[in-house]
Order: structure tokens, then sequence, then C-alpha cells
């Protein structure tokens, strides 16, 4: 018999909803350090991740009667820190998708060889990339959304999605050949 994902920790999650402090540990427990994680690449900043991950916990659990196991407890959670941390940049008014002014032209020579590129040196890259080609490299290859889900999160269409994907990848090799 397979065990649907949408229910991983249920029991867990079910005392959480009943009020059990507890439970609610054992629970941050077991996802704080991937929820940090995908703060430091939508962030960059140490503290700055720290704090979206303390506030998205604290929503999560004053939320969690809404949380009706449509997806896994750790996919919801992590939709929440994606938006807090959108939020924040858009707060510090940083540009989320830096768009038309770039245009970069490689050589598909040139895509090609960075398949067999140091991963050091891509997740420097990653580091270096202006904040809205960041975020759309972080969210399409490493969150693993589609661009459908991009485009939603942050509030662009799924076209430019996906074109702010494309210019990100050229930016990212271009970097990359740099290091």
């Amino acid at each position: 018999m397979e065990t649907d994902i949408r229910f991983t920790h249920r029991d867990l999650v079910e005392q959480c909803k009943s009020g059990d402090p507890s439970s609610q540990y054992q629970l941050y427990s077991l996802y704080v350090d991937a929820m940090y994680n995908i703060g430091m690449r939508m962030l960059g900043n140490k503290e700055d991740a720290e704090d979206i991950v303390q506030d998205s916990f604290i929503d999560a659990f004053k939320n969690l009667s809404r949380f009706e196991y449509k997806s896994s407890f750790g996919a919801w959670l992590k939709r929440i820190v994606i938006n807090k941390s959108i939020n924040y940049l858009k707060a510090k008014q940083l540009p989320v998708v830096p768009m038309e002014s770039h245009e970069y032209h490689l050589t598909e020579e040139v895509v090609e060889k960075t398949e067999a590129m140091d991963i050091r040196k891509v997740k420097k890259g990653i580091a270096k990339l202006p904040t809205g080609y960041k975020q759309i490299i972080n969210l399409y290859l490493i969150e693993g959304y589609d661009h459908l889900e991009i485009g939603e999160i942050l509030d662009i269409s799924t076209s430019t999605s996906k074109s702010q994907y494309h210019r990100a990848k050229k930016k990212l090799v271009e970097i990359i050949q740099t290091l």
C-alpha cells in the first residue's frame, strides 16, 4: 500500500491544530533547516532568512486550521516561506524581476559546457545573479516550480517567467565563465 505524501506527519499536524506546543516544536524541528535553506536561496542573507523562517512558522501555526492536506505540510510551508521572501524583497524595493534592459547572446556550445561545470561554481554564480534572475533560477531549478506557478508567485505572466528564466540561465553561464 502506497502512502500519500500529502499526509506525511498528519498526526503531528493534527496535534498542532489542537494547540499542543510539544507537537509544534517537533514539527518546527522537522522543517526548520529546509525552510532556512529556501530563505537563504531567496534572500541571500542569514539574518533575513532567519526572520522570514520564524515569521513563516508563526503564520503557519496561526493558520493551521486552514491546512486541508491538498499538498504536504512541507509544500504548504515552503510556499509560505517563498511568498514571505518575495514580499520582503518587494518591501525593500528590490526589483523582483529586472527584465528588458539585459540581453545576453551565447552559442549553443557554451550552454553545453555548463552541464559539466563544477557545482560550486554554479552556486557561486547563482549568488552573483541579480535578485530577479536569482529568484527565477531558484524557483524553477531548485524549488521545482513550473513557469505557471512562478508566474502566480511573482505576479508575472507565464511567458515572462519563461523568458526571464532563459535570460537568467544565460547570465549564469556568463558569470560562471568568469569564475
